[in-house]
């Protein structure tokens, strides 16, 4: 079965950075978009970015473009997410998922891991 685990988060202050990491399996990785999507506190899942399979071809939210970063080793069957200039807003519980919508939809995606948590506060 499709399984997705995430790393990297952390509680870090406004303006700072993290990389967050996602490890795939049960599905042939190289062939699949990927995004992130985050929810926070009483919200529902907000899209951040997507990348295509072969990782040349990236779309962001509005929110995150121009801070944020994905990327990808299909080598590794890993997916990435570089976070500069972070703010209070971007805290959430960020999930990578083996799918290329953007904006709407995420509600109807079966596979979520468990997450990780960023937390972006002085």
């Amino acid at each position: 079965e499709v399984q997705l685990v995430e790393s990297g988060g952390g509680l870090v202050q406004p303006g700072g950075s993290l990389r967050l990491s996602c490890a795939a399996s049960g599905f042939m990785f190289s062939t699949y978009a990927m995004s992130w999507v985050r929810r926070a506190p009483g919200k529902g899942f907000e899209w951040v970015s997507t990348v295509n399979s072969g990782g040349g071809s990236t779309s962001y939210a509005d929110s995150v473009k121009g801070r944020f970063t994905i990327s990808r080793d299909n080598a590794k069957n890993t997916l990435y997410l570089q976070m500069h200039s972070l703010k209070p807003e971007d805290t959430a519980v960020y999930y990578c998922a083996n799918r290329g919508w953007e904006t709407t939809g995420w509600e109807d995606f079966g596979s979520w891991g468990q997450g990780t948590q960023v937390t972006v506060s002085s």
